[in-house]
């Protein structure tokens, strides 16, 4: 069956282009006593913060069974993996011990060590509204560099910024469960500032594959109306150009510099250290509109009837069980958009993270969403974007965050029913790409 959805192959992509998929730490690790507490240890303790009551001291119990995980890998035909490095797993005795047998497995494997240095989960007792938080960032980055360094050449500083501002410190449906609004922008700045401080760190150990991931997507207006307009180039600044000019002109949007905490222009120069490549997280673009005066939930998120746009649903397109709209040529149009607005000063890009959430293990819908996407990111590449890599997410089912276990995104899934077990189970999805790679080799 996997064979006969591939009679219309997907066009070849150029050579050298990097295949992998993606993890987090978080959110398939467990081992929660082999680590210092996190943020999100704090958040899924407090009642009614997880969707299901669950929590990641468990998770996929990937801490001990990363072997099997990687055989998972070398059985899918990637070229590269990208996890991430617990930062609190790092404070505790004997943390890096852990990444440093992962690498080496990820490597005898043949599979190219991509690892995320931060990826939502902070240490608790720091906090990304102080300014120390990025500095003691940059010691952490350090120390881990100088372990893994020696075989790790492609390192990813921070994920997700926006969405770590929006979720955890504007809107408080995420760790640490902060509702500042706007007052959660030093959040953003100090992240952006802990990017650039590491770049400096993995610079002087001498690293030469060094790039973010940052989630985009289009941002379309509800209507043409000016309302509706207005709204959506201000949730396109927020959500976009916040977190994209300053690594790649050196400056904030109109508006928002003055906004920020510090010497902002010296912290700039800072945050756009150059990049080796610009690591995209797509899932869907964003229809926004005018307020309309009363809150939604859209996505599992609860947005706010006070904030100065509303997010509308994209009619007459599928959706994820997780309600997010399946829009392939959305990538087309964000990566040729970059390359539009930022010429070059956009560095080769890399689709750090792309997938969906469906269940099942006979995943067909999950099929399609990547026969569309990487179609329409091929469509970009023959556009003229320098593409280089195309990261699944993810891997394993897993820990989504608010959602707990009920969201699964994962090509191999995961029975949390016995956490004793965890059987894994590759799903059509994985069989079917192993095929794509095999054909793109």
């Amino acid at each position: 069956m996997i064979r006969h959805m591939a009679i219309n192959p997907i066009p070849q992509f150029p050579d050298g282009f990097l295949w992998g998929v993606s993890t987090s730490a978080h959110q398939i690790e467990g081992a929660a006593d082999a680590r210092e507490p996190s943020v999100w240890d704090a958040f899924t303790a407090e009642p009614g913060r997880i969707k299901d009551g669950s929590t990641a001291a468990v998770a996929c119990d990937h801490y001990h069974r990363y072997g099997e995980d990687v055989a998972l890998l070398a059985g899918l035909g990637v070229d590269a993996y990208r996890f991430s490095v617990s930062w609190p797993r790092v404070l505790s005795k004997g943390g890096l011990d852990f990444y440093d047998r992962l690498v080496d497995e990820v490597c005898a494997a043949g599979v190219r060590p991509v690892p995320t240095l931060f990826h939502w989960d902070l240490p608790a007792g720091l906090d990304w509204l102080e300014r120390d938080t990025p500095h003691r960032f940059a010691e952490y980055v350090s120390v881990v560099v100088d372990r893994l360094g020696d075989r790790v050449k492609k390192w990813i500083t921070v994920n997700e910024p926006a969405e770590h501002t929006l979720l955890g410190h504007a809107l408080g449906t995420h760790a640490p469960g902060r509702q500042l609004m706007f007052d959660a922008l030093p959040a953003a700045h100090h992240q952006l500032l802990a990017h650039g401080l590491a770049v400096q760190a993995l610079r002087a150990a001498g690293a030469r594959d060094i790039g973010i991931a940052n989630s985009h997507g289009p941002t379309w207006p509800a209507s043409r109306e000016p309302a509706d307009l207005e709204a959506a180039a201000f949730y396109d600044v927020l959500l976009n150009r916040l977190f994209a000019d300053p690594l790649l002109l050196g400056e904030y949007p109109e508006g928002l510099g003055e906004l920020m905490p510090g010497d902002v222009a010296s912290d700039l120069k800072v945050i756009a250290e150059p990049l080796d490549f610009y690591g995209i997280n797509y899932y869907a673009p964003t229809r926004v509109g005018a307020p309309q005066g009363t809150e939604i939930e859209f996505g599992g998120v609860r947005i706010p009837a006070e904030l100065p746009f509303t997010v509308r649903q994209i009619e007459n397109v599928p959706v994820t069980d997780f309600g997010w709209p399946v829009v392939p040529d959305g990538l087309t149009e964000l990566l040729t958009g970059f390359k539009e607005r930022y010429g070059d000063r956009l560095p080769p890009v890399v689709i750090t993270e792309n997938g969906c959430s469906y269940p099942g293990i006979d995943d067909q819908d999950r099929i399609a969403y990547l026969d569309g996407h990487l179609r329409a990111l091929h469509r970009a590449v023959e556009a003229g974007v320098d593409v280089r890599g195309y990261f699944v997410w993810s891997l394993l089912d897993n820990f989504e965050w608010a959602e707990g276990y009920e969201r699964r995104f994962g090509l191999v899934h995961v029975d949390f029913s016995d956490p004793g077990v965890l059987k894994r189970t590759p799903k059509a999805s994985y069989a079917w790409l192993r095929e794509v790679l095999r054909d793109q080799r």
